[in-house]
């Protein structure tokens, strides 16, 4: 399967994604999943500007990005399916049932949210949405960079990992 990783993380395409994952795993393509900014020429054309122009960049609404998985699955290079919050990825994990790993990434503080590790703060919804992901079969796991260790959802939602 070409889609190497399916991550999770609130500043969308930046250098942690971009160098810290996508030269490890040698990224053709990101496939940046939001209906805001699926819907934004402005947005895209900012996310493009952080991305090496051998990486192609594709955005796409949730309902779009699940009709088209399948093609990015059998894209020859490897990839990486980005989603910006919980919510959006537990839409796009009930739509295609052959996303099997989510990794949390980069969920910061907000009000409402409680640390559980050092880049990961959630609200009493956000960890059940994960729960939900992961009932599904799918193994959810928090790693910021692709060094570390990934932790497994019972230890992020216990707050223990790095925290």
């Amino acid at each position: 399967m070409a889609i190497e990783l399916c991550r999770i993380d609130d500043r969308l395409i930046h250098g942690q994604v971009v160098v810290g994952w996508g030269q490890p795993l040698d990224v053709g393509f990101i496939v940046l999943v939001d209906d805001e900014v699926a819907a934004s020429d402005w947005e895209q054309e900012l996310y493009r500007m952080g991305v090496p122009p051998e990486m192609d960049v594709f955005f796409h609404d949730v309902t779009t990005a699940a009709r088209e998985y399948r093609r990015f699955a059998l894209d020859a290079r490897p990839g990486i399916l980005l989603t910006g919050d919980i919510a959006t990825m537990a839409r796009l994990a009930e739509a295609v049932p052959e996303i099997r790993a989510v990794n949390v990434g980069g969920i910061h503080h907000k009000p409402g949210r409680a640390q559980k590790l050092r880049y990961v703060f959630l609200t009493g919804d956000e960890e059940g949405a994960l729960r939900a992901i992961a009932a599904r079969g799918v193994e959810v796991t928090a790693q910021d960079v692709p060094a570390a260790r990934p932790i497994p959802l019972a230890d992020v939602l216990a707050g223990q990992g790095d925290a």
